[in-house]
């Protein structure tokens, strides 16, 4: 699948537009993510990654954490290539459903930080890589 590059401002402007109206899920477990409150790690939400925007993402763990909600149903074959985009890249992805979240916001939120820990103790990534 052939990607069109985004006009920078738009789609910056998108990414502003939705860190300002999280949904549920994303608002809890930003609660979590936020102010290096995991663990020490940044993590940044809505965050624009080439010609897509990143649910969450750690800079230092090369990281992008994605929430699944009723809006990617239908819609895997996308999902697919979106997250083989990021993994090309070399970061790393993980995916929970907004049900998870809303279910165990603080369970996630762990795996989350075990995840950051693995990536690092492997290298990670500088936001510099990007």
């Amino acid at each position: 699948m052939r990607h069109r590059p985004r006009n920078g401002a738009l789609f910056n402007e998108r990414a502003r537009e939705m860190r300002q109206a999280p949904n549920d899920a994303e608002a809890a477990i930003w609660h979590l993510l936020r102010d290096r409150k995991l663990g020490g790690f940044k993590f940044r939400r809505q965050h624009p990654l080439g010609n897509y925007i990143a649910d969450f993402f750690c800079p230092d763990a090369g990281l992008v954490v994605e929430l699944d909600g009723k809006s990617h149903q239908g819609k895997e074959e996308a999902d697919a290539a979106r997250q083989a985009w990021f993994v090309e890249r070399g970061f790393a992805v993980i995916r929970y459903t907004n049900h998870d979240v809303n279910e165990n916001a603080e369970g996630v939120a762990e795996l989350i930080w075990q995840k950051c820990i693995e990536l690092v103790g492997l290298g990670g990534r500088s936001e510099t890589q990007i």
